[in-house]
């Protein structure tokens, strides 16, 4: 597939990833504000989660024309970019087991859904340039897989809050799951960004 930035290829590429920084933007405010709203640990991870979505995949429209190598160290830029959601977790999550209190299920179910829904459709859009632009679109397409495994288990948690155990645990336990991931995308996009260094 060609790299010229201008060719064809590469403009239905900046297509993509330009509607998904723009869905992923707009469900980070929805996200963020049910999360503050009902006290949720997930959530909270989940949204600054998109929030970091929408900059990587901007990014990325900036540096679709670049050489390897410059994709490659936005690769590595875009490993420390992706850990970012994990420490605000962490964060998140000492402040709510001083004060573990449950959060309401029926809005932490429904967001979760919502957010399912924009993550797969990311994930879709994306899944036929994730070998396409070396790092960068791999870093795309590997935050919108991960959101959408997270996105089940936020929805699993709210269920079980409903039903089974009226705790702060289920919301505590995904928020955590969702701070792995992250440690886990950034691991693989840093491989990937070396080895395009390497090969250039």
């Amino acid at each position: 597939m060609s790299h010229d930035p201008d060719g064809p290829p590469n403009r239905a590429l900046r297509r993509v990833v330009g509607v998904v920084a723009f869905l992923n933007l707009a469900y980070f405010g929805v996200e963020f504000a049910v999360a503050l709203r009902i006290g949720s640990v997930s959530l909270f991870a989940d949204s600054v989660d998109f929030l970091e979505d929408a900059s990587i995949n901007l990014l990325i429209l900036a540096a679709l024309g670049w050489s390897a190598r410059g994709r490659s160290r936005v690769g590595m830029g875009l490993a420390l970019i992706l850990l970012v959601p994990g420490l605000a977790t962490l964060w998140t999550a000492w402040a709510k087991i001083t004060l573990p209190v449950a959060p309401a299920p029926l809005p932490l179910t429904i967001t979760a859904l919502g957010a399912l829904a924009v993550n797969l459709s990311c994930a879709v859009m994306l899944t036929r340039y994730r070998d396409h632009g070396g790092s960068l679109t791999r870093a795309a397409f590997l935050s919108a897989r991960n959101d959408a495994l997270a996105n089940v288990a936020i929805i699993a948690a709210g269920l079980m809050t409903a039903t089974l155990w009226r705790s702060a645990w289920p919301d505590l336990i995904v928020g955590l799951a969702i701070a792995a991931l992250n440690a886990d995308a950034a691991r693989e996009v840093w491989v990937a960004a070396r080895e395009e260094r390497r090969v250039t």
